[in-house]
């Protein structure tokens, strides 16, 4: 497989964020991948980033998980600035943080919360922990 076929950190996110959406919508891959037409090893696949996702697939895959294109790209900035960052500071190759399940609950419950204020108060509330967290390791 030529190198610009293989899967890149890109594919990693995107499958990362079919993942979350399937879960989220409670379906399991062996359910997404009949509405798909596809194996759930293919699912799978997708979602660890293993395969990468054609436009085609995606727009399909989008329309199922009722999500618009641009669901699968959010945060996926971040993601490539990080990984660039990292490549040319040592050349090690970075991969897309894992979630576990409390997580993706987090996740779900946070984008169910429909008042914009509550949201960004709990958001900066968070990111106070998570400093206060990393001084106290720092120390």
């Amino acid at each position: 497989m030529s190198e610009n076929k293989l899967p890149s950190g890109i594919d990693r996110v995107v499958g990362q964020r079919v993942r979350w959406r399937r879960r989220e919508l409670k379906l399991t891959q062996e359910k997404l991948g009949e509405l798909l037409n596809l194996t759930f090893q293919q699912v799978q696949k997708y979602e660890k980033g293993v395969n990468r996702i054609s436009a085609g697939r995606l727009f399909e895959i989008a329309s199922v998980l009722g999500v618009p294109i641009t669901y699968f790209y959010e945060g996926a900035e971040d993601f490539v600035d990080h990984e660039n960052a990292q490549l040319a500071e040592d050349g090690d190759e970075i991969h897309a943080p894992v979630m576990n399940s409390e997580m993706l609950e987090l996740i779900s419950a946070f984008q169910k919360i429909e008042d914009m204020s509550l949201r960004k108060s709990l958001l900066n509330t968070v990111r106070a922990a998570a400093s206060a967290f990393e001084f106290k390791q720092q120390d």
